[in-house]
């Protein structure tokens, strides 16, 4: 075997490193929550490369993602992420996501789009039901960082494709 097929041979077989597919929700009840309406104030980091990876947000095709890419598909992102994420209170109850604004938010391992949201409960429940299932059907490997924020209790959790479903007492 010639030296250059050896070296293309052992270059097309290098592993190359990958970051873990993770997003992070995190929820806190709103403390003037009193009777009437129950809302819970949310935040969900999602990956900007996860993001790109499904929704191909890089229009001018450089690599790299600008803020006006990421405002231009400000929509798809939202309309992408929202389908995959479910709250619920009393008896299944359906809480309404209202989307608030899309920030960009830097990690350790890159820039997330930051969801603001809102989810609006029609009645005060004793807990909330969270169903996430973002990039699982993609990427078994995606993990959902999940927290809580009630006063000064505070729950967290792991969303994995085996644990899609969190109840958190309230």
């Amino acid at each position: 075997m010639s030296v250059a097929l050896l070296a293309f041979v052992l270059r097309s077989t290098a592993v190359r490193a990958h970051s873990a597919s993770d997003a992070y929700l995190d929820l806190t009840v709103d403390a003037a929550n009193r009777a009437g309406a129950f809302v819970v104030h949310g935040q969900w980091d999602v990956a900007l490369r996860d993001l790109d990876f499904v929704l191909k947000l890089d229009d001018d095709g450089d690599g790299r993602l600008t803020w006006a890419e990421v405002r231009h598909h400000r929509a798809a992102i939202e309309e992408y992420a929202y389908t995959y994420l479910r709250v619920s209170g009393r008896a299944g109850e359906a809480c309404a996501i209202r989307r608030a604004r899309v920030l960009i938010d830097n990690h350790a391992d890159g820039a997330y789009a930051a969801l603001l949201f809102d989810a609006v409960c029609p009645r005060r429940p004793t807990k909330l039901t969270v169903r996430y299932n973002l990039f699982f059907s993609i990427d078994p490997s995606h993990r959902g960082i999940f927290s809580m924020h009630d006063g000064p209790n505070t729950a967290t959790a792991v969303f994995s494709p085996q644990n899609p479903k969190i109840d958190v007492a309230l």
